[in-house]
């Protein structure tokens, strides 16, 4: 049989939740991930996973260019890493693990 007062109460708790994590979302604006590689590059992005700034030390104009290449793509997806893991964890906290570890696209 239906119960339409757990209904109800279910869709609340959904409309809680989605509210809680357009809150999230936003905090992920101001959370500042930094990686740095061989003190030749080093990277800002926030939880939103934008980039914000990208320092090459001057010793970098030494390295060959597909050395510095390849630390250019490694210290990016390091930091991408890392801020998808603080996004993760940030929502994770709010659902309660209910969505069982699921990558959310663009967290």
């Amino acid at each position: 049989m239906f119960n339409k007062g757990n209904m109800n109460k279910m869709l609340k708790q959904a409309q809680a939740m989605q509210s809680t994590m357009a809150g999230v979302q936003e905090e992920l604006n101001d959370v500042i991930i930094e990686e740095s590689t061989a003190d030749i590059l080093s990277v800002k992005m926030n939880g939103k996973m934008e980039v914000l700034d990208v320092q090459l030390s001057d010793s970098a104009m030494d390295e060959e260019k597909d050395v510095l290449e390849d630390i250019i793509v490694t210290t990016i997806n390091k930091t991408l890493r890392k801020a998808q893991d603080e996004a993760q964890a940030r929502m994770n906290a709010v659902t309660g693990n209910m969505l069982g570890g699921l990558k959310i696209p663009g967290m």
